[in-house]
């Protein structure tokens, strides 16, 4: 325990980061204290700022300032595309971004089915996703979720949907390693996944 009270509960506030331990959190905050305190005040207003601001773009739910339509579902150009990827996290469309090798749409589920978590259709937006099925615009899903068994019968849910609503669906080709993350995976592999996706 810290001598000051206010000292324990920036350590406590540090814990919540991934990753970040008792012991970390107590470096972080003495690094902090004793030689970046002005960085420190610039970090806390933005991060106060951002958990004001930052929400989800209301087509692909990735983030966005105060819930505006993102730029790429505002490109009129991936619109006319009719391709909308699925992926988990946001984190997966910045990699696949980078790869450079997809120009349709996104839509980020922030998750997985996950019955013994409690997280079923309405905690990941199928009941957002199914909507954008039916607009017309989309006319092949891509199934990009983590080659994982929640991944798998997330992709298997989401496919039997579309394939209900008459639309073409092809999962991302292997090469991504079982049980691994999408935003783990280097840019080439992802290329090489999404061009040689196979049809469901």
């Amino acid at each position: 325990m810290a001598s000051s009270l206010l000292l324990n509960r920036l350590i406590k506030a540090l814990e919540i980061q991934p990753g970040v331990g008792v012991r970390s959190a107590t470096r972080i905050a003495f690094y902090l204290l004793d030689r970046r305190r002005e960085d420190a005040k610039a970090l806390a207003s933005i991060l106060s700022l951002a958990m004001e601001h930052i929400g989800q773009c209301p087509l692909c739910r990735d983030y966005s300032d105060d819930n505006q339509i993102c730029p790429i579902c505002a490109s009129e150009k991936r619109r006319q595309s009719g391709l909308l990827c699925i992926v988990e996290t946001p984190l997966q469309v910045q990699a696949i971004e980078e790869s450079e090798s997809f120009f349709g749409q996104y839509f980020i589920l922030h998750g997985h089915l996950s019955p013994i978590d409690g997280i079923g259709p309405q905690e990941i937006g199928l009941d957002a996703l199914e909507t954008r099925l039916k607009s017309g615009e989309i006319k092949e899903v891509i199934l990009a979720t983590n080659p994982t068994v929640e991944g798998d019968a997330t992709a298997s849910y989401i496919g039997s949907i579309a394939k209900h609503l008459g639309l073409s669906v092809s999962k991302i080709a292997q090469g991504v390693p079982i049980g691994g993350d999408l935003d783990n995976i280097d840019s080439h592999t992802l290329m090489a996944s999404l061009k040689n996706r196979k049809p469901l």
